[in-house]
This record gives structure tokens, C-alpha cells and sequence, in this order.
């Protein structure tokens, strides 16, 4: 199989080449590509040594998969070119997300949403994925009215820019080309994205809306606040959900247990809750500190934690692409 790695040197598309390793996904040609300034790099994929290509030669060479994080703008030129010649692109930007005629897709929840029509597939928000993870078996048996979300995401989701400033901070030193226009280290910033008409951020916009598309249920309520924080790797979140069905505690438990790609921890006399360090360089979803809300009816809390890099962006789309791979699509 052909696989190209479109954004392979950004952190995201480092970490991709890390997970496709990993999983022993079956490649054949390796084919990493950057924008016109990283081409005739170097990068390292399964103790090899690759030269990186551009867009245009990637698609000449006619990949089976090419998993894109490169960006919104390259992602709406580039992935209809690749489309064209029969290649399949995951795309970890948002620019397909909201396109009624793509699928948004968390492997475990809707991977049965996918056909084999389906040439051009978003990979959905960092902070969604993790979210939605856990709350798709609950909306299932319970029905999810309302959703108030609280997140603490890391500040490697604003990408290299952002770990330059971070790093400089820490030492001491003024970032030369500062992602963020407040100091991150030693502080937090109820700011990702960028601000909207109606003053929530991008990113809080996403969750409300992302997490609609993939549940499939346009009635839940959601609200969000996103917080930037000063942690090297992992997105927290504080959930609140009104469910419309009364439920049990025990049962949300054993329900979270039992889904793919969720760990709980949830062992308060030891004191066990996920915390952003312990999911860092894992796959998985962490779920603790689940408890009822007493202020409404059916009201529940959840502490949910994930590697941002991983399960967040490019685990979520190399398991995308091994779906394709096994509906032997490709």
C-alpha cells in the first residue's frame, strides 16, 4: 500500500509517522511530504531514511492513502487533487469538517457512517474526539438534553510556533514570533482560535458543533469555554451533561468500561483520575472523577483526558485509515 504523509514535518505529522510505525499499518511506499521549504528534507519513518516531496509529486506518484495535516488552506486545495486520482485522504484539518457531504469520523463511534464513495474523510477537533468518545454511549442509553464543557487543552495544539514560545518562556526568554498574545508559561488563556461574531472562540464553536455532526443529534445543547494551559502534551475536560433519562451511576461506569478506546480511572479513596501527564505518548481515553450532579435532574460529571497528538489528531486518523484498509477499500 502507498501511504503519504502530507504536513510530515509538523508535530502532528510527526507523531503520524510514529502511529503508522507503531501499528505496523501495511506500507509499501512511504511517501513523506511537506510544503515547498521542507522539500529535500530528510525524515525518518521505520529506521529509514526518506526525502521529502511536494504536493505535486505526491500526487503524480498516486497514493492509496494520503493522510493530511498540513492545514485548512492546503487541505481545500490539495485533497480534491488527490481525491481525483483515486486516492483517499484523511484530513486532520477543519476544513472538511463541517461539509455536510464528508464524514466526521471517531472511528469507534460512527465508522459505519463511512462508504466506499467516501474519497475525502475529516478527522475531527482534537478536544471533540476525546469528548465524544465518551459520551456516545451515554447519549445511546440516555440521551444527552445539554452539554456544559470546560477545557484545559495543551499548549502543543497550537503546533511549533507555540512550544517555541512555551520553551523560551520557561528559560527565561522572550519568544522571537510568539503564537499566543499573552505569556502561556505559568499561565493559562480562556483563548484557542480565534475570537467569532459572537464572541466564543473558533474552537469553542467546534465542539458545539463537531460534536452534533458525529452523535448525529442536532438538538443537544452544548456550551464551551476553551482554556490554553501550560501543559507540554495532553487536553483535559470538565463535562457537565443533562441527560433526558434518569440513569445510574454504576451502569455509566460499567457502560464507559466497556467501550473501545476508554480507560476509567476512577478510584477516589486512592486518589486515581486521569491527569493530562499520565495520558501523555497513549492512545487512549482516560475517564474519571464520574460523578452525579445534585444541582439537576439526571445532571452527571466527567473528567476526561487524552494525548491531544495521539488520540486527539493522528491516532484518530490512522485508525480512519485502518478501517479503510480492512474494508479493503484500497
Amino acid at each position: 500500500m502507498k501511504v503519504a504523509v502530507v504536513g510530515v514535518t509538523g508535530l502532528v505529522g510527526q507523531v503520524m509517522c510514529q502511529v503508522l510505525a507503531e501499528e505496523s499499518f501495511p506500507i509499501t511506499t512511504f511517501l513523506p511530504v511537506a510544503s515547498a521549504r521542507s522539500v529535500g528534507k530528510k525524515v525518518r519513518f521505520k529506521d529509514k531514511d526518506y526525502t521529502v516531496i511536494g504536493l505535486e509529486e505526491a500526487v503524480l506518484e498516486k497514493p492509496d492513502i494520503a493522510i493530511f495535516s498540513a492545514g485548512g488552506s492546503v487541505s481545500l486545495e490539495w485533497a480534491p487533487k488527490f481525491a481525483e486520482v483515486g486516492t483517499r485522504v484523511v484530513d486532520n484539518s477543519s476544513a472538511w469538517r463541517m461539509d455536510p457531504s464528508k464524514k466526521l469520523v471517531v472511528p469507534e463511534v460512527n465508522a459505519n457512517a463511512l462508504k466506499e464513495e467516501d474519497l475525502i474523510i475529516a478527522n475531527p477537533n482534537c478536544s471533540t474526539i476525546q469528548m465524544v468518545l465518551a459520551l456516545a454511549p451515554l447519549h445511546e442509553d440516555y440521551g444527552i438534553k445539554r452539554l456544559v464543557i470546560s477545557t484545559y487543552q495543551s499548549f502543543t495544539g497550537t503546533g511549533v510556533p507555540a512550544v517555541n514560545q512555551y520553551q523560551a518562556e520557561r528559560d527565561g526568554k522572550t519568544a522571537e514570533s510568539p503564537a499566543y498574545p499573552h505569556p502561556i508559561f505559568e499561565n493559562c488563556l480562556p483563548h484557542c482560535d480565534v475570537f467569532l461574531e459572537n464572541d466564543y472562540t473558533k474552537e469553542e464553536m467546534k465542539l458545539v458543533n463537531e460534536t452534533r455532526k458525529i452523535l448525529g443529534d442536532d438538538s443537544i445543547q452544548v456550551t464551551a469555554t476553551a482554556v490554553r494551559v501550560p501543559v507540554d502534551g495532553g487536553h483535559s475536560e470538565a463535562i457537565n451533561i443533562e441527560f433526558h433519562k434518569p440513569y445510574d451511576i454504576k451502569d455509566v461506569k460499567r457502560r464507559l468500561e466497556q467501550m473501545p478506546g476508554i480507560v476509567v480511572l476512577d478510584d477516589l479513596e486512592k486518589n486515581v483520575y486521569p491527569t493530562p501527564l499520565q495520558a501523555k505518548n497513549k492512545n487512549e481515553v482516560f475517564v474519571g472523577r464520574i460523578r452525579r450532579d445534585e444541582s439537576i435532574a439526571n445532571g452527571l460529571n466527567l473528567w476526561v483526558v487524552a494525548d491531544n497528538l495521539r488520540k486527539g489528531a493522528a491516532t484518530n486518523a490512522v485508525q480512519i485509515a485502518q478501517h479503510i484498509a480492512a474494508q479493503h477499500w484500497v
